[in-house]
Protein backbone atom coordinates (compact mmCIF):
# COMPACT_ATOMS: atom_id res chain seq x y z
CA UNK A 1 0.00 0.00 0.00
CA UNK A 2 1.36 3.39 -1.03
CA UNK A 3 1.96 5.93 1.72
CA UNK A 4 0.18 9.27 1.51
CA UNK A 5 2.86 11.96 1.71
CA UNK A 6 2.37 15.56 2.74
CA UNK A 7 5.94 16.53 1.78
CA UNK A 8 8.17 15.88 -1.23
CA UNK A 9 9.26 12.27 -1.52
CA UNK A 10 12.54 11.26 0.10
CA UNK A 11 14.52 8.43 -1.52
CA UNK A 12 17.78 6.81 -0.42
CA UNK A 13 19.80 4.89 -3.02
CA UNK A 14 22.31 2.40 -1.61
CA UNK A 15 25.18 1.40 -3.90
CA UNK A 16 28.59 0.00 -3.23
CA UNK A 17 30.10 -2.13 -6.01
CA UNK A 18 31.13 -1.65 -9.61
CA UNK A 19 27.93 -2.94 -11.27
CA UNK A 20 25.68 -1.15 -8.78
CA UNK A 21 26.71 2.27 -10.08
CA UNK A 22 25.86 1.20 -13.61
CA UNK A 23 22.43 -0.15 -12.66
CA UNK A 24 21.46 2.72 -10.38
CA UNK A 25 22.76 5.82 -12.18
CA UNK A 26 19.91 6.02 -14.72
CA UNK A 27 17.33 5.44 -11.97
CA UNK A 28 18.73 8.28 -9.90
CA UNK A 29 18.68 10.55 -12.96
CA UNK A 30 15.11 9.58 -13.89
CA UNK A 31 13.74 10.08 -10.38
CA UNK A 32 15.58 13.35 -9.83
CA UNK A 33 13.98 14.62 -13.04
CA UNK A 34 10.56 13.27 -12.07
CA UNK A 35 10.68 14.51 -8.44
CA UNK A 36 12.96 17.59 -8.60
CA UNK A 37 11.73 18.90 -5.26
CA UNK A 38 12.38 15.58 -3.50
CA UNK A 39 15.34 14.41 -1.46
CA UNK A 40 17.61 12.02 -3.36
CA UNK A 41 20.34 10.79 -1.00
CA UNK A 42 23.06 8.47 -2.30
CA UNK A 43 24.79 6.12 0.12
CA UNK A 44 28.07 4.60 -1.03
CA UNK A 45 28.82 1.61 1.18
CA UNK A 46 32.40 1.32 -0.04
CA UNK A 47 32.22 -2.44 -0.62
CA UNK A 48 34.41 -1.67 -3.67
CA UNK A 49 36.80 0.93 -2.35
CA UNK A 50 39.55 1.00 -5.01
CA UNK A 51 39.29 4.26 -6.94
CA UNK A 52 39.27 2.53 -10.33
CA UNK A 53 36.42 0.35 -9.11
CA UNK A 54 34.20 3.05 -7.64
CA UNK A 55 35.05 6.75 -7.89
CA UNK A 56 35.76 6.56 -11.61
CA UNK A 57 32.21 5.26 -12.08
CA UNK A 58 30.80 8.23 -10.24
CA UNK A 59 32.80 10.56 -12.50
CA UNK A 60 32.05 8.82 -15.81
CA UNK A 61 28.36 8.14 -15.20
CA UNK A 62 27.58 11.65 -14.01
CA UNK A 63 26.12 10.46 -10.73
CA UNK A 64 26.20 13.12 -8.00
CA UNK A 65 28.75 12.66 -5.27
CA UNK A 66 27.47 10.38 -2.50
CA UNK A 67 25.82 12.07 0.44
CA UNK A 68 27.04 9.36 2.81
CA UNK A 69 30.20 7.22 2.64
CA UNK A 70 30.05 4.12 4.85
CA UNK A 71 33.59 2.88 4.01
CA UNK A 72 32.89 -0.73 4.92
CA UNK A 73 35.84 -2.02 2.86
CA UNK A 74 36.69 -5.68 2.46
CA UNK A 75 36.20 -8.55 4.89
CA UNK A 76 34.19 -11.72 5.26
CA UNK A 77 30.56 -11.80 4.16
CA UNK A 78 29.44 -11.49 7.77
CA UNK A 79 31.79 -8.58 8.43
CA UNK A 80 30.70 -6.65 5.35
CA UNK A 81 27.01 -7.26 5.99
CA UNK A 82 27.30 -6.27 9.64
CA UNK A 83 29.26 -3.11 8.89
CA UNK A 84 26.73 -1.97 6.31
CA UNK A 85 23.85 -2.55 8.71
CA UNK A 86 25.58 -0.86 11.62
CA UNK A 87 26.60 2.20 9.58
CA UNK A 88 23.48 2.50 7.45
CA UNK A 89 20.95 2.45 10.28
CA UNK A 90 21.82 5.94 11.62
CA UNK A 91 21.84 7.29 8.06
CA UNK A 92 18.30 6.06 7.46
CA UNK A 93 17.18 7.42 10.82
CA UNK A 94 18.66 10.79 9.83
CA UNK A 95 17.31 10.80 6.26
CA UNK A 96 13.81 9.49 7.13
CA UNK A 97 13.25 8.15 3.59
CA UNK A 98 9.96 7.08 2.09
CA UNK A 99 11.77 4.51 -0.04
CA UNK A 100 15.16 2.78 -0.12
CA UNK A 101 16.29 1.62 -3.57
CA UNK A 102 18.89 -1.14 -3.83
CA UNK A 103 20.36 -2.80 -6.96
CA UNK A 104 21.72 -6.23 -7.71
CA UNK A 105 22.84 -9.00 -5.39
CA UNK A 106 25.89 -8.03 -3.37
CA UNK A 107 26.30 -7.94 0.41
CA UNK A 108 25.52 -4.21 0.46
CA UNK A 109 22.18 -4.91 -1.22
CA UNK A 110 20.93 -7.50 1.25
CA UNK A 111 22.27 -5.59 4.25
CA UNK A 112 20.56 -2.38 3.15
CA UNK A 113 17.26 -4.16 2.50
CA UNK A 114 17.35 -5.80 5.93
CA UNK A 115 18.24 -2.54 7.68
CA UNK A 116 15.46 -0.62 5.93
CA UNK A 117 12.87 -3.34 6.55
CA UNK A 118 13.66 -3.40 10.29
CA UNK A 119 13.05 0.36 10.33
CA UNK A 120 9.75 -0.14 8.48
CA UNK A 121 11.02 1.71 5.40
CA UNK A 122 9.77 0.32 2.06
CA UNK A 123 12.43 -1.23 -0.18
CA UNK A 124 12.60 -1.32 -3.99
CA UNK A 125 14.91 -3.84 -5.67
CA UNK A 126 16.42 -3.19 -9.09
CA UNK A 127 17.18 -6.44 -10.96
CA UNK A 128 14.90 -8.58 -8.82
CA UNK A 129 13.98 -12.20 -9.39
CA UNK A 130 17.23 -13.55 -10.83
CA UNK A 131 18.10 -17.06 -9.64
CA UNK A 132 21.03 -19.39 -10.26
CA UNK A 133 19.41 -22.04 -7.97
CA UNK A 134 22.82 -22.48 -6.38
CA UNK A 135 22.74 -21.52 -2.72
CA UNK A 136 26.47 -22.00 -2.37
CA UNK A 137 26.73 -18.60 -4.10
CA UNK A 138 26.52 -15.71 -1.61
CA UNK A 139 24.83 -13.65 -4.31
CA UNK A 140 21.96 -16.14 -4.51
CA UNK A 141 21.25 -15.77 -0.80
CA UNK A 142 21.41 -11.99 -1.14
CA UNK A 143 18.89 -12.07 -4.01
CA UNK A 144 16.42 -14.24 -2.11
CA UNK A 145 16.59 -12.16 1.08
CA UNK A 146 16.31 -8.84 -0.76
CA UNK A 147 13.35 -9.94 -2.86
CA UNK A 148 11.44 -11.22 0.17
CA UNK A 149 11.92 -7.89 1.92
CA UNK A 150 11.10 -5.62 -1.04
CA UNK A 151 7.74 -3.97 -1.69
CA UNK A 152 8.61 -3.10 -5.30
CA UNK A 153 10.50 -5.66 -7.37
CA UNK A 154 11.77 -4.38 -10.71
CA UNK A 155 12.53 -7.25 -13.08
CA UNK A 156 14.11 -7.31 -16.53
CA UNK A 157 13.19 -10.74 -17.91
CA UNK A 158 10.17 -13.09 -17.88
CA UNK A 159 11.89 -15.90 -15.96
CA UNK A 160 12.41 -13.49 -13.05
CA UNK A 161 8.63 -13.16 -12.83
CA UNK A 162 8.28 -16.95 -12.72
CA UNK A 163 10.93 -17.24 -10.01
CA UNK A 164 9.24 -14.66 -7.78
CA UNK A 165 5.79 -16.22 -8.20
CA UNK A 166 7.28 -19.60 -7.25
CA UNK A 167 8.56 -18.03 -4.01
CA UNK A 168 5.13 -16.68 -3.10
CA UNK A 169 5.61 -13.03 -3.99
CA UNK A 170 2.31 -11.50 -5.16
CA UNK A 171 1.99 -10.13 -8.68
CA UNK A 172 1.21 -6.58 -7.55
CA UNK A 173 4.73 -6.21 -6.15
CA UNK A 174 6.42 -7.27 -9.41
CA UNK A 175 7.07 -4.85 -12.28
CA UNK A 176 8.65 -5.80 -15.62
CA UNK A 177 10.59 -2.66 -16.50
CA UNK A 178 13.62 -3.76 -18.51
CA UNK A 179 17.32 -3.59 -17.79
CA UNK A 180 18.75 -0.42 -16.26
CA UNK A 181 22.30 -1.56 -17.01
CA UNK A 182 21.38 -1.29 -20.70
CA UNK A 183 20.08 2.25 -20.07
CA UNK A 184 23.61 3.22 -19.08
CA UNK A 185 25.09 1.38 -22.05
CA UNK A 186 22.76 3.21 -24.46
CA UNK A 187 23.46 6.58 -22.87
CA UNK A 188 27.24 6.14 -23.13
CA UNK A 189 27.45 4.32 -26.46
CA UNK A 190 28.70 7.26 -28.47
CA UNK A 191 31.40 7.98 -25.91
CA UNK A 192 32.71 4.44 -25.45
CA UNK A 193 32.73 3.67 -29.16
CA UNK A 194 34.97 6.71 -29.65
CA UNK A 195 37.28 5.88 -26.73
CA UNK A 196 39.71 3.68 -28.69
CA UNK A 197 40.75 1.53 -25.73
CA UNK A 198 41.93 -1.33 -27.96
CA UNK A 199 44.45 0.90 -29.71
CA UNK A 200 45.74 2.14 -26.36
CA UNK A 201 46.51 -1.46 -25.40
CA UNK A 202 48.06 -2.30 -28.77
CA UNK A 203 45.40 -4.68 -30.09
CA UNK A 204 43.21 -4.49 -33.20
CA UNK A 205 39.42 -4.13 -32.90
CA UNK A 206 37.73 -7.45 -33.63
CA UNK A 207 40.96 -9.37 -33.21
CA UNK A 208 41.25 -10.09 -29.48
CA UNK A 209 39.52 -11.92 -26.63
CA UNK A 210 38.55 -9.92 -23.53
CA UNK A 211 38.68 -11.79 -20.21
CA UNK A 212 37.33 -10.93 -16.74
CA UNK A 213 37.51 -13.32 -13.79
CA UNK A 214 36.82 -12.62 -10.13
CA UNK A 215 34.53 -15.20 -8.50
CA UNK A 216 35.94 -17.26 -5.60
CA UNK A 217 35.18 -20.56 -7.33
CA UNK A 218 37.76 -19.65 -9.97
CA UNK A 219 40.31 -17.39 -8.32
CA UNK A 220 40.55 -18.76 -4.77
CA UNK A 221 41.62 -22.32 -5.48
CA UNK A 222 43.25 -24.84 -7.80
CA UNK A 223 41.24 -23.86 -10.89
CA UNK A 224 43.11 -20.59 -11.35
CA UNK A 225 46.47 -22.01 -12.56
CA UNK A 226 44.66 -24.29 -15.01
CA UNK A 227 42.61 -21.35 -16.25
CA UNK A 228 45.71 -19.26 -16.84
CA UNK A 229 47.31 -22.11 -18.78
CA UNK A 230 44.25 -22.40 -20.99
CA UNK A 231 44.18 -18.63 -21.54
CA UNK A 232 47.84 -18.79 -22.53
CA UNK A 233 47.00 -21.48 -25.08
CA UNK A 234 44.09 -19.40 -26.41
CA UNK A 235 46.41 -16.40 -26.66
CA UNK A 236 48.51 -18.28 -29.21
CA UNK A 237 45.54 -17.95 -31.59
CA UNK A 238 44.20 -14.52 -30.61
CA UNK A 239 45.54 -11.88 -28.22
CA UNK A 240 43.87 -12.15 -24.82
CA UNK A 241 43.33 -8.86 -22.95
CA UNK A 242 42.85 -9.46 -19.24
CA UNK A 243 41.96 -6.48 -17.00
CA UNK A 244 42.81 -8.04 -13.64
CA UNK A 245 40.30 -7.50 -10.84
CA UNK A 246 42.03 -6.68 -7.52
CA UNK A 247 40.66 -9.90 -6.04
CA UNK A 248 42.16 -11.92 -8.89
CA UNK A 249 45.50 -10.10 -8.91
CA UNK A 250 46.14 -10.99 -5.30
CA UNK A 251 45.82 -14.67 -6.24
CA UNK A 252 48.04 -14.62 -9.32
CA UNK A 253 51.11 -12.52 -8.73
CA UNK A 254 53.17 -14.54 -11.22
CA UNK A 255 50.73 -14.41 -14.13
CA UNK A 256 52.50 -12.75 -16.87
CA UNK A 257 55.54 -12.41 -18.99
CA UNK A 258 56.16 -16.02 -19.98
CA UNK A 259 52.80 -16.14 -21.81
CA UNK A 260 53.06 -14.24 -25.14
CA UNK A 261 49.69 -12.95 -26.29
CA UNK A 262 48.24 -12.93 -22.78
CA UNK A 263 48.00 -9.24 -21.93
CA UNK A 264 47.13 -8.51 -18.28
CA UNK A 265 46.39 -4.90 -17.39
CA UNK A 266 45.01 -2.88 -14.49
CA UNK A 267 41.24 -2.47 -14.04
CA UNK A 268 39.79 0.05 -16.46
CA UNK A 269 37.37 2.91 -16.16
CA UNK A 270 33.88 2.11 -17.36
CA UNK A 271 34.14 3.86 -20.73
CA UNK A 272 37.44 2.18 -21.58
CA UNK A 273 36.10 -1.19 -20.49
CA UNK A 274 32.98 -0.82 -22.64
CA UNK A 275 35.19 0.29 -25.52
CA UNK A 276 37.16 -2.96 -25.22
CA UNK A 277 33.95 -4.97 -24.82
CA UNK A 278 32.41 -3.51 -27.98
CA UNK A 279 35.59 -4.10 -30.01
CA UNK A 280 36.31 -7.64 -28.76
CA UNK A 281 36.00 -10.67 -31.01
CA UNK A 282 34.58 -12.45 -27.95
CA UNK A 283 34.48 -12.24 -24.15
CA UNK A 284 35.29 -14.87 -21.53
CA UNK A 285 33.91 -14.02 -18.10
CA UNK A 286 32.44 -15.20 -14.82
CA UNK A 287 30.56 -11.91 -14.37
CA UNK A 288 26.80 -11.57 -14.43
CA UNK A 289 26.55 -8.06 -15.82
CA UNK A 290 28.94 -8.70 -18.70
CA UNK A 291 26.65 -11.49 -19.90
CA UNK A 292 23.98 -8.79 -20.31
CA UNK A 293 26.22 -6.14 -21.87
CA UNK A 294 27.49 -8.58 -24.51
CA UNK A 295 23.93 -9.68 -25.24
CA UNK A 296 22.95 -6.09 -26.03
CA UNK A 297 26.11 -5.42 -28.06
CA UNK A 298 25.93 -8.71 -29.97
CA UNK A 299 29.39 -9.85 -28.82
CA UNK A 300 29.90 -13.61 -28.28
CA UNK A 301 30.23 -14.32 -24.56
CA UNK A 302 31.57 -17.48 -22.94
CA UNK A 303 30.72 -17.81 -19.25
CA UNK A 304 33.10 -19.89 -17.16
CA UNK A 305 30.56 -20.91 -14.53
CA UNK A 306 28.46 -23.94 -13.72
CA UNK A 307 25.24 -21.90 -13.85
CA UNK A 308 23.87 -18.48 -14.62
CA UNK A 309 21.12 -16.42 -13.02
CA UNK A 310 20.65 -14.76 -16.43
CA UNK A 311 19.36 -17.56 -18.69
CA UNK A 312 17.82 -15.00 -21.05
CA UNK A 313 21.37 -14.20 -22.21
CA UNK A 314 21.58 -17.80 -23.45
CA UNK A 315 18.08 -18.30 -24.86
CA UNK A 316 17.83 -14.91 -26.61
CA UNK A 317 21.39 -13.60 -26.47
CA UNK A 318 24.95 -14.38 -27.35
CA UNK A 319 26.02 -16.18 -24.18
CA UNK A 320 27.40 -19.74 -23.96
CA UNK A 321 27.71 -21.44 -20.57
CA UNK A 322 31.00 -23.37 -20.49
CA UNK A 323 30.70 -24.83 -17.01
CA UNK A 324 33.26 -24.40 -14.27
CA UNK A 325 35.91 -26.16 -16.33
CA UNK A 326 39.05 -24.40 -17.59
CA UNK A 327 39.48 -27.09 -20.27
CA UNK A 328 36.25 -25.83 -21.89
CA UNK A 329 38.14 -22.69 -22.97
CA UNK A 330 39.48 -24.81 -25.83
CA UNK A 331 35.96 -24.74 -27.33
CA UNK A 332 36.04 -21.01 -27.99
CA UNK A 333 37.84 -20.89 -31.38
CA UNK A 334 35.52 -23.45 -32.97
CA UNK A 335 32.44 -21.77 -31.49
CA UNK A 336 33.54 -18.45 -32.98
CA UNK A 337 34.09 -20.05 -36.37
CA UNK A 338 30.52 -21.39 -36.28
CA UNK A 339 28.96 -18.15 -35.05
CA UNK A 340 25.92 -16.93 -37.05
CA UNK A 341 26.65 -13.92 -39.20
CA UNK A 342 23.92 -11.83 -37.56
CA UNK A 343 23.64 -11.64 -33.75
CA UNK A 344 20.17 -11.93 -32.16
CA UNK A 345 18.15 -8.90 -31.16
CA UNK A 346 18.35 -7.83 -27.49
CA UNK A 347 15.56 -9.08 -25.21
CA UNK A 348 12.34 -7.02 -24.97
CA UNK A 349 12.58 -3.80 -22.94
CA UNK A 350 16.40 -3.78 -23.07
CA UNK A 351 15.98 -0.48 -24.87
CA UNK A 352 17.47 2.29 -22.76
CA UNK A 353 14.19 3.30 -21.09
CA UNK A 354 13.98 0.98 -18.06
CA UNK A 355 14.70 3.76 -15.57
CA UNK A 356 11.77 5.78 -16.87
CA UNK A 357 9.49 2.82 -16.31
CA UNK A 358 10.82 2.49 -12.77
CA UNK A 359 10.09 6.18 -12.20
CA UNK A 360 6.53 5.59 -13.44
CA UNK A 361 6.02 2.92 -10.76
CA UNK A 362 7.67 4.84 -7.93
CA UNK A 363 5.68 8.02 -8.61
CA UNK A 364 2.33 6.37 -9.40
Amino acid sequence: MRRVLCRPMRIVYVVGTRPNFVKTAPVIAALRARIPQGRHAIVHTGQHYDRLMSEVFLEELGVPAPDHMLEVGSGSHAQQTARVMERLEPVLIEEQPDLVIVPGDVNSTAAAALTAAKLQVPVAHIEAGLRSFDRTMPEELNRIVTDQLSEQLFIHSPEANDNLHAEGIPAERIHLVGNTMIDTLVALEGRFRAAGAAAKLGVEPGDFILVTLHRPALVDGPLLPATIEQLAALARELPVVFPVHPRTRSMMESIASEHPGLLPCDPLGYLDFLSLLADARAVLTDSGGIQEETTYLGIPCFTLRANTERPITITSGTNTLLGLDPAAITQIPLALAQRPAKPPEPPPLWDGHAAGRIADVVTA
